[in-house]
């Protein structure tokens, strides 16, 4: 981890949502799924949280390193349908060592969408990768 991450860091993103990130899109197989309104899906809306905090790292980790969500705690307060545009703002609140917890808000057009706190732990790739190697039958990561 470089000097630079520290507290305070801030990104913000906005991701306009297509129809293929709504409810009935999020696990296809899943037929309860496909019956629900076509809204953001809260498990997308993890994931552009996730995607908010990593920009916040962009050039502030050092080579090798990757950080991976290990906790959330996320209010899904209103619904988005697809077109409209969502803007998620993220700020480093605090860092413990290897662990970064971040305050999380996201508002559409209409309404505050979002709001908490996402974990990250910065962990060095290689080292994940062969801890993770080690617990596949064959030694391999599936592609």
């Amino acid at each position: 981890m470089r000097p630079t991450l520290q507290p305070k860091l801030t990104a913000r993103a906005t991701y306009t949502v297509p129809i293929e990130r709504t409810v009935p899109h999020l696990l296809p197989e899943a037929g309860h799924f496909a019956q629900m309104p076509q809204v953001l899906a809260t498990g997308y809306l993890v994931g552009l949280v996730e995607w908010a905090c990593m920009q916040a790292l962009d050039g502030h980790l050092d080579d090798g390193e990757r950080t991976l969500g290990i906790h959330v705690d996320l209010s899904h307060e209103a619904p988005t349908p697809p077109g409209q545009t969502l803007t998620i703002d993220v700020e480093l609140a605090k860092t413990e060592g290897r662990i970064l917890t971040f305050e999380v808000t996201a508002s559409d057009e209409a309404a505050v969408v979002c709001r908490g706190t996402h974990q990250r732990a910065v962990i060095d790739l290689d080292r994940f990768e062969s801890k993770l190697s080690a617990r596949t039958a064959d030694g391999q990561v599936p592609a």
